[in-house]
Order: C-alpha cells, then sequence, then structure tokens
C-alpha cells in the first residue's frame, strides 16, 4: 500500500513504546507506570461526568483543568496549555516553537520520542553528549540552537538538573525556546515552573501519567509565558480543537486538587526507591542518582541483557535499551514493596 503513502512517510522511524504485555501474572516494571491508583476524589470526578452529558461536547479550552493547574503552581490560567497526553504537547511544541532552521538540542541519552519528532516536523537536531557521571552540563548547550530541550529529570538515566543550572542555561540562552520535559519531576525535583514569570522563553510540561496515576487517561499540559502558550493554542486548533474529554478534564482537575492523596503516595514511591536501590547495591549493582519513579542500574559482572531475560523467565520484567553507552543498563520502575520484593527475589 506505500504507493499511497505521503513520499516523508517511509522515512519515518517511528517511537516504540514499552512492551505492555497480555499476561496479568508478571511483575510490569517496564514502563515507569504509578504502583498506586488515582486519587479517589478524581475517580469519583470521573464517575459523576458518565451521564447524558456525555453527548454534548467538552469545554474545547479545558478552563477547570487549566485552573487547578494555575492555581497549584500559582500562575494564571493564560500561562497554561491542556492537551491530550504530554506527548501531544510536546509535538505541537515541536512543530510550533522549534521549526527556525538552526538545529535542535538535546541529550545524546534521551526521551526517543525527540528524534522522533524532530523527524515528523523536518527539524535539524544535534544531540549533545552527557557527562562521564550520565549528567547534563549546562556549558554544552551555550551554542547557537534553534531551541533546547532535555526531561527534567532525564529519562532514562533518572538524573536531575538542579533549578539553579536550568536558571544558568536560560540566563545563556535568551534568543530559542528552552523546554523542560518534567514528566518525573514530583519524585524528587523541583520544578521550573517557578522560573517561567522570569524567562519569556522557558515552557515546562507536565504529564499526569506518571505522579498521579492517571496514564490511562492521556492528559498533559505546559506551563510558560501567554505568547508560548498562545503559539501552542493555535496549532491545537488548527489541528484537533476537543483533545482533552469531559471524563479527562474533570479527573485531572480534581487530582489537582487532591493534593495529600499526591503527596502521600509520591512519598511512598521515594521510599521505596531508596530502600530498592539501597538492596541493588548490597547486591553489587551500580545505580544512578535518580529523583524519578525508577532507577538506572547496571552491574559491573553480569549482562543486563541476560540478567532482564533471566528476570523475565522469573515473572518480572524491566526494561533494558540497546542503545550506546547504556546498553549494559536496565531500567526499573518503582513498584509496590510487594512488587518491589519479587524483584529482589528474583535477582537473588
Amino acid at each position: 500500500m506505500s504507493k499511497f503513502w505521503s513520499p516523508f512517510v517511509k522515512d519515518l522511524v517511528p517511537y516504540v513504546p514499552g512492551e505492555q504485555p497480555k499476561l496479568n501474572k508478571l511483575v510490569k516494571l517496564n514502563t515507569n507506570e504509578n504502583p498506586y491508583g488515582p486519587s479517589p476524589r478524581a475517580i469519583a470526578a470521573m464517575q459523576a461526568e458518565i451521564n447524558d452529558g456525555l453527548r454534548l461536547y467538552p469545554d474545547p479550552n479545558g478552563e477547570r483543568l487549566k485552573q487547578a493547574v494555575a492555581d497549584y503552581y500559582n500562575v494564571q490560567p493564560t500561562q497554561v496549555f491542556v492537551g491530550n497526553g504530554s506527548d501531544e504537547v510536546l509535538a505541537h511544541a515541536f512543530h510550533g516553537l522549534f521549526q527556525h532552521g538552526r538545529p535542535l538540542l538535546f541529550p545524546d541519552i534521551s526521551y526517543s520520542f525527540y528524534p522522533v519528532y524532530c523527524g515528523l516536523y523536518g527539524i535539524a537536531y544535534e544531540t549533545i553528549a552527557l557527562n562521564q557521571q550520565f549528567q547534563i552540563d549546562v556549558a554544552d548547550y551555550c551554542r547557537p540552537n534553534g531551541g533546547i530541550i532535555f526531561p527534567n529529570p532525564n529519562a532514562p538515566t533518572g538524573c536531575l538538573l538542579p533549578l539553579d543550572a536550568i536558571e544558568r542555561l536560560l540566563q545563556a540562552n535568551t534568543e530559542s525556546v528552552v523546554l523542560v520535559d518534567e514528566a518525573y519531576v514530583d519524585f524528587g525535583g523541583e520544578s521550573a515552573i517557578a522560573l517561567v514569570d522570569r524567562y519569556p522563553n522557558l515552557l515546562v510540561t507536565q504529564t499526569l501519567s506518571k505522579s498521579r496515576s492517571l496514564a490511562g487517561l492521556r492528559v498533559g499540559l505546559a506551563v510558560g509565558h501567554p505568547e508560548l502558550i498562545e503559539a501552542l493554542e493555535r496549532i491545537k486548533n488548527s489541528f484537533n480543537s476537543y483533545p482533552l474529554d469531559r471524563i479527562a478534564i474533570a479527573g485531572a482537575a480534581a487530582a489537582f486538587e487532591d493534593r495529600e492523596y499526591f503527596e502521600r503516595t509520591c512519598r511512598q514511591v521515594i521510599d521505596s526507591r531508596e530502600k530498592v536501590t539501597a538492596a541493588l547495591q548490597a547486591r553489587g549493582f551500580e545505580v544512578l542518582p535518580s529523583a524519578a519513579n525508577f532507577i538506572f542500574a547496571r552491574h559491573p559482572q553480569r549482562d543486563a541483557a541476560a540478567i532482564a531475560a533471566s528476570l523475565r523467565e522469573r515473572g518480572v520484567i524491566v526494561r533494558h535499551f540497546k542503545q550506546p553507552r547504556i546498553e549494559q543498563f536496565l531500567r526499573i520502575t518503582i513498584g509496590t514493596p510487594e512488587q518491589n520484593q519479587a524483584l529482589l527475589e528474583a535477582l537473588g
């Protein structure tokens, strides 16, 4: 059927998501899903929307959710954009903010959707090598560019770039957009949203898939200067003017409003991460410092692919990347205490 394709389609290299196995008995530690369910208030809010009102279109602007995000981060609703998962929000940013003819900069070890979007939108890019500790070095980004993007904490390494380093990057790069992708920031980082009022070229994206346990709902957001948000809105309204349904808007807004549940479950994940890290180190693993809901680990004497295969035989799935520099690492999602124990017993 390829004769019907637009010419550029054959050159695309699509993103490959983590495996979603059909077997229920597996301990699934490969896609960074939260081990704890969504806020009960979010579930109740979504259930309340399942009624005759679903025959009507949702609010195309998602005002209720924008207000909840603005209240949470102490910004204005005009500084908030909402979309169908942070991947859609990122796509609009690539399309609307990074097509300037100069290369986009991002780390060599990073979220593998970035080069996919560059291919989709015809954006030139350069990858900047992480240092020997697998950290981002801000000085390496002080060069001409059409934009800068990186996850913070980085994925799949889990390493965090502190807020003062992000501010140094912004001060050195005033002529293009710096996008900080904060999918995992709630597990140990400080959000760069605190800087958006001072830096008009800063855009921060987040997702409700990780820390708010709503991966199945597909809700993402961006916070930045109103002019950046307007660019995203123009793209969105030229593409899909109703990205979030009534159920998603209600559930996502309630998830932001339930701070107590959010903070408690984040703490539980962080506590478990520290315990799993210590247990793996006691077994001889090297574990990178993580501020995410996963850890990135390697064993100096054991092959990572062999460990992953052996774990799978014992009913535990982790993520292995066959990528230069990290082919001996495993990315392991933090699960419930029971799942974490199953991982450690399988390794034993």
